[in-house]
């Protein structure tokens, strides 16, 4: 019988799993509730008791499985799979691998949940298998993640990659993680969301202003339906986000000198003329040389990026695959 591999991708409100062939290709794939009880103690043994059931609802023997792969959000130590920290699910000091290993009897494979979104990216989307490789995903946060020379780039704390967390207005908004002026807190869709609600105070005349008075709320999708139907405060949020992308991005190509970076996630979903913008403010910052051989793509696979990822990084730390 064929080998598979199993990807998991690790949220704070679901779980993802898949069973995935050895081309990248999606066998079965489902999602179980993401139980936080006790601080998450009850999650590994929750995903594996659906993957056993699985398993043997599909008749494939657990020896035909050649590993697990996991995509967790926090900090995470990837030789080892330990979990060093993930709040929004209540996992400190957490030896994830070595639970599942220990439950399973299955080898276990551990990498950021933004890290294995990328290796699904380049994998099977919209990277196409190259060697240097810049990934944003942005939602709730801003989320990275970086290859380089056909390798994951994590870091000597696994903190490689996080370019929410670099620094674009110094004496800007207090960020999540105690610092000031983050990427996130202008880019993420909370970012922008913060912007709307400035705006409203400057122009309480705007459609934005009528928006939030009559629904209460704000959202990153009503910012972009507004600016679609002409109202000048979206629009300007919008202009000054994809221009801080743009920065951000060209700093981060300086470093890296991708072929390829990839925008996803909620935010990204917003259409081709915001991706425009960004990619305008992203060459009209870069060095040349960098930004010549740099195409700007959107990602392709939404949330089948992390159980995809995670599969390959089974077959990563097995056969030493590289991109």
């Amino acid at each position: 019988m064929e080998k598979s591999i199993v990807g998991v991708d690790i949220g704070g409100t679901t779980v993802k799993i898949g069973i995935i062939d050895n081309d990248g290709n999606i066998l079965d794939k489902w999602a179980i509730h993401t139980n936080r009880t006790n601080s998450g103690e009850f999650i590994v043994s929750d995903i594996w008791k659906s993957l056993d059931e699985r398993l043997a609802k599909n008749a494939i023997p657990k020896k035909t499985i050649e590993g697990i792969g996991i995509g967790a959000p926090g900090f995470i130590d990837n030789d080892t799979g330990y979990v060093f920290e993930a709040v929004n699910i209540g996992w400190r000091n957490m030896p994830l691998s070595d639970e599942l290993r220990s439950i399973s009897g299955l080898p276990v494979f551990v990498a950021n949940d933004a890290n294995a979104a990328v290796m699904g990216e380049n994998w099977k989307g919209a990277g196409g298998n190259v060697k240097n490789l810049v990934a944003l995903t942005l939602g709730t946060g801003v989320g990275g993640g970086i290859i380089v020379n056909g390798d994951i780039l994590n870091g000597e704390s696994g903190m490689a990659g996080e370019i929410g967390h670099t620094t674009v207005e110094p004496d800007g908004i207090l960020c999540n993680c105690g610092r000031r002026g983050c990427l996130e807190t202008i880019a993420s869709a909370t970012g922008m969301v913060r912007q709307a609600k400035m705006k409203t105070k400057q122009h309480p005349e705007s459609r934005l202003a009528s928006r939030l008075e009559s629904s209460g709320n704000i959202t990153a999708k009503d910012i972009f339906e507004l600016a679609d139907a002409g109202d000048v405060p979206c629009r300007e949020i919008i202009a000054y986000t994809a221009d801080v992308l743009g920065l951000a991005i060209s700093n981060a190509s300086t470093l890296i000198n991708p072929s390829k970076v990839l925008i996803g996630g909620g935010v990204s979903s917003a259409g081709d003329v915001f991706i425009k913008l960004i990619e305008n403010a992203f060459r009209r910052y870069a060095l040349t040389r960098v930004s010549d051989i740099c195409e700007l793509k959107l990602a392709q696979l939404g949330n089948d990026a992390g159980i995809i990822g995670a599969a390959f990084l089974v077959k990563h730390k097995l056969h030493n695959l590289k991109f």
